[in-house]
């Protein structure tokens, strides 16, 4: 439900089929990513 909650794609989209689990574990490690990267920015920027 993450890319969904982030705006990334549409919960009608997961539920008609639009979108498969490969998109899904796509957009999750990219927000994974992103919010990887926040954390260390905001690590590094003390």
């Amino acid at each position: 439900m993450r890319p969904v909650l982030e705006g990334l794609c549409h919960f009608e989209s997961l539920k008609d089929g639009t979108l498969d689990i490969c998109d899904l574990a796509l957009m999750n490690e990219a927000l994974d990513v992103r919010a990887e990267n926040k954390a260390l920015a905001m690590k590094h920027k003390l």
